[in-house]
């Protein structure tokens, strides 16, 4: 393959959670027959697939191990070669998410070997909340592993956790280890690394929609990788880098960043892939070899 690389659009993932909010389909400009169904509009991650220009129908994962560095960059091939590491998502909740916790690298490259999985860090983008809203995010006090597990038992936890309000446009860093839940009302973009490594803690004895079952819980690898220390600070301070340029998170596995444009601005490579994902409004992408349109909720 030897087409030139250029920006890629990308297609959606449509996930439907039993906590699903419903409000990105109109949102997103996605016209679905169920949008009361939608929690979770996925992106940019390694298998979805291109759909614009000569490389339509190729998957990003195709793309990086055709192109390598060429295509995710010298920083990020250094680091994982060929394997793409970010997922780009959507979510909105109509209910409370499950009280959970991911691991970090070494846990998942030890204990989770063989999913082939790395750890979880992510970055929560507040696009819209509902009067009331919070975020559930680490505890309001120190404990420990036994103290914590008899109150999940017990059915005390909720005592140990701390609720964070939050409104539009604030951001929220939760590295791996943090306790943490997206709470009822809350519509969000989120960064993370690439890992289904989620272990649910506790989910208000919901059942799984299409068995019927509880949902499982993975209390004991919750407790082998949660913080029981004071809860970090969730929502760190922006960095103003421009008039329409802001630092929102930086961390090991991505940086986070705002653009508001009001006229045009020109963007520059940092050595490695970059996503772009519109927010708001449209925009015309412009590069020496052609343009794109890009509306809001597009990749």
């Amino acid at each position: 393959m030897n087409t030139t690389l250029y920006p890629l659009l990308t297609e959606r993932k449509i996930v439907t959670p039993i906590w699903a909010g419903g409000r990105l389909p109109a949102w997103l400009n996605l016209p679905l027959p169920y949008p009361d169904q939608v929690g979770e509009v996925w992106q940019v991650y390694d298998t979805n697939r291109v759909c614009n220009g000569p490389l339509a129908g190729s998957s990003i994962a195709d793309l990086a191990r055709t192109y390598g560095a060429t295509f995710v960059g010298e920083r990020s091939f250094a680091r994982y070669g060929a394997d793409f590491p970010l997922l780009a998502k959507f979510i909105d909740a109509a209910d409370r998410l499950s009280i959970q916790v991911h691991p970090d690298d070494a846990y998942a490259h030890t204990r989770e070997a063989h999913t082939g999985f790395h750890g979880k860090t992510e970055a929560w983008y507040i696009l819209d909340a509902q009067p009331g809203a919070d975020v559930t995010y680490g505890l309001i006090r120190p404990c420990d592993r036994q103290a914590f597990a008899a109150a999940v038992q017990d059915g005390s936890l909720e005592v140990l956790l701390q609720h964070l309000p939050v409104t539009s446009g604030d951001v929220v860093f939760v590295p791996a280890g943090t306790i943490h839940a997206i709470n009822a009302g809350i519509m969000l973009f989120e960064i993370q690394q690439k890992s289904d490594l989620t272990y649910r803690v506790y989910d208000y004895h919901r059942r799984d929609a299409q068995t019927g079952q509880l949902r499982e819980l993975h209390l004991e690898k919750a407790l082998d990788v949660s913080d029981f220390g004071p809860a970090r600070q969730a929502m760190p301070p922006i960095l103003s880098l421009t008039e329409q340029h802001d630092l929102l998170v930086a961390c090991p596995y991505f940086a986070l960043e705002r653009w508001r444009v009001a006229d045009h601005v020109s963007l520059v490579g940092q050595g490695s892939f970059e996503i772009l994902t519109l927010v708001e409004g449209s925009c015309t992408l412009r590069w020496p070899a052609g343009d794109l349109t890009v509306r809001c909720g597009e990749s």
